[in-house]
């Protein structure tokens, strides 16, 4: 009961943050220097930043609806077929348009080096939990696949996490150096935790089930 209150609620802050980046747009196109996330971004916008921004700001969002869909243990049982088309555009998008973008924008992170790697990091993980999750997928090992493609959702939702910290930032008035940094590892470190925990708890419940049969 208290996994699928979390399901739930979780649910409702993805989209709450996906409506919030489409809300967004308006102030990326056209660019609007002085919006929130594209101020001091104009002396290097106009360039391959611009297509990494805009390729990202779509794909992202798109990644995570479908990630949201695939997650489904319904859609995976009732509908396998769609299940896996889904999750080849699903992989391909990751691949081709999320992880790359993110990586070129990591050279641009606001407040420097710190927050730089740790969204670079974040990007090539979300890459890497991707290809390793179709690989798995491919070899008919799904259990691994399922793990795999669950961390990359986990990583995707960071987009989730920072606009928390951002929107706790914003009422509690905290202007820290530190708080831009700190967010670009929790905000993606956080969420892969939490998923880590609760598979090793089930697995650990299963273990001692299986033991006591």
């Amino acid at each position: 009961m208290l996994l699928c209150i979390l399901k739930l609620f979780a649910c409702l802050l993805i989209c709450k943050a996906l409506i919030s980046v489409f809300l967004n747009y308006s102030d990326y196109i056209p660019p609007d220097f002085e919006s929130d996330f594209l101020q001091g971004r104009r002396p290097f916008f106009f360039g391959y930043y611009q297509w990494a921004f805009y390729a990202h700001i779509f794909s992202g969002p798109c990644s995570l609806i479908s990630g949201l869909i695939l997650v489904s243990e319904n859609l995976r049982r009732k509908s396998p077929r769609w299940h896996r088309w889904l999750g080849r555009i699903h992989v391909f998008n990751v691949l081709l348009l999320v992880t790359p973008s993110g990586m070129w924008m990591a050279f641009y992170a606001e407040s420097g080096r710190v927050a730089g790697i740790g969204f670079g990091t974040l990007a090539f993980s979300t890459g890497l939990c991707a290809a390793l999750g179709w690989i798995t997928g491919a070899q008919r090992n799904f259990s691994d696949h399922r793990r795999w493609m669950q961390r990359c959702f986990a990583l995707l939702c960071s987009a989730v996490v920072l606009r928390i910290i951002a929107g706790a930032a914003t009422v509690g008035n905290f202007t820290a150096d530190w708080i831009y940094p700190f967010s670009a590892w929790f905000s993606w470190l956080a969420p892969l935790c939490i998923l880590e925990t609760i598979n090793y708890l089930k697995c650990r419940a299963t273990h001692r089930n299986k033991e006591m049969e």
